[in-house]
């Protein structure tokens, strides 16, 4: 097998893709992301209100559920990416695992709805995570499966503009679901909806069974680790991720309850739905700009650096400024550099990958840098609120961590 021409599946791919494979990957995308921020804005803070037991505060009981799902994220990842890699069924690597996750999303949504206690809600929610990322792992390796290194920032770029438009989709359907049961349907019946495009209209490339990696479980353990001594750019890549990322998971975990609770909006859940679709408005500006030009000048370093900075100093709107004019202003600037930031960052990614083989499982470790921040940010949140300075303290300390991350990126040595 060394002699022989690596197969399409493992190959660096050179031809373009068209505009409506990017579509329907885009909008599959975007159901997932659907699938997570309908509960993550909206519906899993009323949940925790709802649920939390007497003397029990509803933001411990949000942050243990959010956590414990994001654990089982961090693990989910990048093992069914490794399962991905190995796959060698005539509808591909990559779809198979799709359908079933997506399938399974949708059906966990429903069973967290009817959940009745913190234990069956943070049951359920972990559900979500589990199924949603056997997808989610499959939809970020089609990019560099299928995507040449030249164009890679402007699929990165619709890929991240779908992302938002999810977030946003989301906290729509669960704001206007007209209750916890009819917004945890809707986002399930969204989710399956838009991924039956790309699965339906878009043959995936085929993993012949003499090309498949070891598949043993010892194997598929082993491999989740990559050295960071072996390949350092991935390790400053991936806690460059890690920081940004937790800072703006910070900044928006709780955002109903400082909505609610310091600014004493009328209507929090309202308020929620406006600054996300304000943020939407200006990242959709940026994202597919960002990654074009990134594309063009052939750099990617300048645009994350330059994305985490303007999101640093968005955050530390929310700790100086605490107004719904200040709000407004945060978001409308979080959208600006987080737009950049998710298209650039994307396809810098793709770029520090150690194999072919292996794409799915190392993007899958690299998006614990996505998943981590949900485990971390519940920890160090709910103290800062309660104990060490409240919602000023608590956007600060975001600032400054978005702030380090960004600053980070610079210790990648190959990748301009």
């Amino acid at each position: 097998m060394s002699g022989a021409a690596a197969p399409a599946a493992l190959a660096e791919p050179s031809e373009r893709v068209g505009r409506a494979w990017t579509a329907s990957l885009s909008l599959v995308n975007g159901a997932i992301w659907a699938g997570w921020y309908g509960p993550i804005q909206i519906l899993l803070a009323l949940q925790a209100a709802e649920l939390a037991p007497a003397g029990t505060a509803k933001e411990s009981v949000l942050a243990w559920v959010t956590g414990a799902g994001a654990a089982v994220s961090m693990v989910a990842n990048p093992l069914f990416g490794a399962l991905s890699d190995r796959t060698t069924s005539r509808l591909g690597r990559r779809t198979p695992w799709i359908v079933a996750g997506v399938a399974g999303g949708a059906v966990a949504l429903v069973l967290l709805a009817g959940a009745r206690s913190v234990a069956a809600m943070a049951v359920g929610w972990c559900g979500v995570q589990l199924t949603l990322n056997a997808a989610f792992a499959a939809v970020t390796a089609a990019l560099p499966d299928r995507v040449p290194p030249g164009q890679r920032g402007a699929v990165g770029g619709w890929l991240g503009a779908a992302q938002i438009l999810g977030v946003v989709a989301g906290t729509g359907l669960a704001t206007a679901g007209g209750g916890l049961a009819g917004g945890y349907r809707a986002c399930a019946a969204f989710a399956v909806l838009g991924a039956l495009p790309y699965v339906l209209l878009h043959r995936d490339l085929v993993l012949p069974a003499g090309h498949r990696p070891a598949a043993g479980p010892v194997a598929v353990l082993r491999g989740l680790w990559i050295s960071p001594r072996r390949h350092p750019d991935l390790a400053w890549a991936w806690l460059t991720r890690f920081l940004i990322n937790l800072g703006n998971a910070l900044a928006l975990l709780y955002l109903l309850y400082y909505l609610r609770d310091v600014l004493r909006r009328p209507d929090p859940g309202g308020g929620v739905l406006v600054l996300t679709a304000l943020n939407g408005v200006t990242l959709l500006g940026t994202v597919v700009v960002g990654g074009i030009w990134s594309d063009r000048t052939g750099r990617r370093k300048p645009f994350v650096l330059g994305a985490g900075v303007i999101m640093a100093a968005a955050t530390g709107l929310l700790a100086g400024w605490q107004t719904w004019t200040g709000a407004l202003c945060a978001a409308a600037l979080l959208g600006v550099g987080f737009g950049v930031f998710t298209s650039v960052d994307l396809a810098l990614m793709t770029e520090v990958l150690p194999a072919a083989a292996d794409r799915a499982k190392d993007l899958g470790v690299i998006n614990i840098a996505n998943s981590l921040p949900q485990v971390a940010a519940p920890v160090l949140a709910a103290p800062l609120v309660h104990h060490l300075g409240g919602y000023r303290v608590l956007y600060a300390v975001a600032a400054a961590i978005g702030l380090v991350g960004a600053l980070l990126v610079r210790r990648i040595r190959g990748v301009a």
